[in-house]
Order: C-alpha cells, then sequence, then structure tokens
C-alpha cells in the first residue's frame, strides 16, 4: 500500500542532532523515519515540517531556513531515491519513476514575522504547506487553548494578518493547515476560504478530549470543504487519559480513523503520524512497520478502496486541486 503521510518533524530533529554533535542523516537513522525505512514501507510521499518553538528559537527565522537548507542538502545526496515536488505533476512523475516525494511545510507561520514577503520567499524556496500557529500566540492567529473570551467579549481567532495570510496562500497554492489553531480560528479558516485546508496532524475531540483534535463539527466543515485530516499518531491525541509514558496502539488510530469517516466521509481521512514529533513508544515502533495498520484496518471492516484512500489517494485528490 502506498504510503501519503502528512506530518513528521525528522528534518528538525536530524538539525538539532547535528547541532548536538552527532552524526545522522536522513539515509538511515535511529529515528522514526529514514529514506530506508520509507523504502521498505512504500511511501510515496512525505511531508517535511520545519518545526519551530518561538519561544526557545532565539533566530526562529534562521533556524526555519536552516532546516530546509538541510532537507534540499540531504535530498540532494540520495536524490536516487527522493525528490522535492512543487505541484501535482511532480508527485506523478515521482511515482513514475519509483522515486519518493518530499513536500516542504512549516508548522509555525510566526516565522514570517507576519510580512507577507517572508510568505511568498517561502513559497519560492518550495514551502507548499503551512500551519498559522504552533503553541504560541504569533501575528497571525492564537493556538489550541485560546476559546471566546466572555468577559472582555472577544473572539481569540485569526488575527487582521492571519486573514491576509490565508488569502495569499490560497493564491499562492500553500496549503492551509489548521494544526495546532484555535478553535475560533478554524472556523475563520473555514469562513473565508474557498479552497480544500487541512489539519495535518489531528484527530477527534469527541474520543480524545484534547484540545488539539477537532469537535464534531469541524470534522463536517473540513469534509464538506473537500479537506483532510491526518490523523496523529501521538498516544496523548489518542486516548483520554494516555501521557508521552503511554504506547501508540494501532486500535486506537483506527478507532479515530472509523470515528472521523463516519462524520466527514471517508474522503476526509488521511495520515498526519508526526513521526520524530511525539515522544510516546509505538505499538509498531516506527515508519517501517506502517503498513501492519494497513492489515488492521482490513481486520476492521475498512474495504480495499477505503484503505487506499486513506493511505493515499485523498491525499493526491487534495493535492491536484489545492497546489
Amino acid at each position: 500500500m502506498k504510503i501519503i503521510d502528512f506530518h513528521c518533524d525528522t528534518i528538525s530533529q536530524i538539525y538539532n542532532y547535528r547541532n548536538n554533535g552527532e552524526d545522522i542523516n536522513l539515509r538511515q537513522n535511529n529515528l522514526h523515519l529514514d529514506i530506508e525505512k520509507m523504502k521498505k514501507s512504500d511511501y510515496m510521499l512525505q511531508v517535511f515540517a520545519s518545526y519551530i518553538d518561538l519561544k526557545h528559537d532565539k533566530n526562529p527565522l534562521q533556524n526555519c531556513l536552516n532546516h530546509i537548507d538541510l532537507l534540499y542538502k540531504e535530498i540532494e545526496k540520495n536524490k536516487e531515491d527522493i525528490s522535492i515536488v512543487y505541484d501535482y505533476e511532480d508527485i506523478i512523475r515521482n511515482k513514475e519513476n519509483n522515486k519518493i516525494s518530499a513536500l516542504l511545510s512549516i508548522e509555525e507561520g510566526g516565522v514570517c514575522k507576519g510580512d507577507l514577503a517572508l510568505l511568498r520567499n517561502f513559497y519560492r524556496l518550495g514551502i507548499r504547506m503551512m500551519t498559522l500557529t504552533w503553541n504560541y500566540e504569533n501575528e497571525l492567529s492564537y493556538p489550541n487553548g485560546y476559546f471566546y473570551d466572555e468577559v472582555r467579549n472577544k473572539r481569540k481567532g485569526l488575527k487582521e494578518k492571519g486573514f491576509e495570510f490565508i488569502k495569499e496562500m490560497e493564491d499562492l497554492g500553500i496549503i492551509i493547515d489548521i494544526s495546532h489553531l484555535s478553535d475560533d480560528g478554524i472556523y475563520d479558516v473555514y469562513n473565508n476560504t474557498k479552497k480544500p485546508f487541512i489539519a495535518s496532524h489531528s484527530n477527534a475531540r469527541s474520543i480524545c478530549s484534547h484540545r488539539r483534535n477537532l469537535t464534531d463539527d469541524m470534522i463536517r466543515k473540513i469534509g464538506e470543504r473537500g479537506g483532510m485530516i491526518g490523523i496523529n499518531f501521538y498516544s496523548a491525541f489518542l486516548k483520554d487519559n494516555l501521557t508521552y509514558k503511554d504506547t501508540a496502539m494501532i486500535k486506537d488510530i483506527i478507532d479515530h480513523m472509523k470515528y472521523i469517516s463516519n462524520l466527514g466521509g471517508i474522503d476526509v481521512v488521511g495520515i498526519g503520524t508526526d513521526f520524530d514529533g511525539i515522544d510516546c513508544k509505538l505499538e509498531f515502533k516506527d515508519s517501517s512497520n506502517i503498513q501492519l495498520i494497513v492489515e488492521s484496518m482490513k481486520k476492521n471492516g475498512f474495504s480495499e478502496e477505503e484503505i487506499e484512500k486513506v493511505f493515499y489517494r485523498n491525499a493526491l485528490r487534495l493535492f491536484k486541486e489545492v497546489l
């Protein structure tokens, strides 16, 4: 089964390890994901995020540029197996040439400092997806955990710059990623855009009440728009009362797939592992064994067509429409 994964933090992890003096690369490593693991699991495309922590990165913009530079260099070393893609045609060409596709994203819109020129320059560098926030307020919006403030009668959604950014992202062909965005912000995106958008690594709040997950209404609206939700493999987003110390189980992942597909339709469900951005143990260990989820889906009543949609066909449809 081909695989398209909407989110991993692998390149940021490699960058951090190298800064600490460790010899680590994208070809083969001890992280959740590398090229050899992806080849074993028949990956079609991996979205590589530049994950930025605004509070702890002394120079967020520079770090983001360094992540992008590192990914380009690693892919150049391995160009016989993997290639960066900029549009749908690139993805299909790589598939025909038996190459893995790498699509670039940013996990923290604050690196743009509210400057549309920086957004456009990131597009020129190959960025094709971006979250508006991570876990902190920035020039664009508020993150998960900010709710309507009844005392001040103030919504905690997109700011003025945020509305400018989502318009420019749609015009450019950068996929708007609402994972980590506040509830009000998610509705602002829905009400002020026309194209499909995604929650690259989020689950269902009705199953697991973590604020990073999506309400039933959000799931339905993303489905109505033709958007997608990448199922996150982090234990704390899968089941209430689980933490990073608990093992992420395949059964819990499939529970979210079932619930979200029942609400928003099978076309809304995708994969958003959050590999190398999560610190829990995985029942299937890492990306080399992700086909175990496919086998479990078959045993849990998913048809071959439904499994193909979840693992790559839904994503291809979205990429064709938006990129």
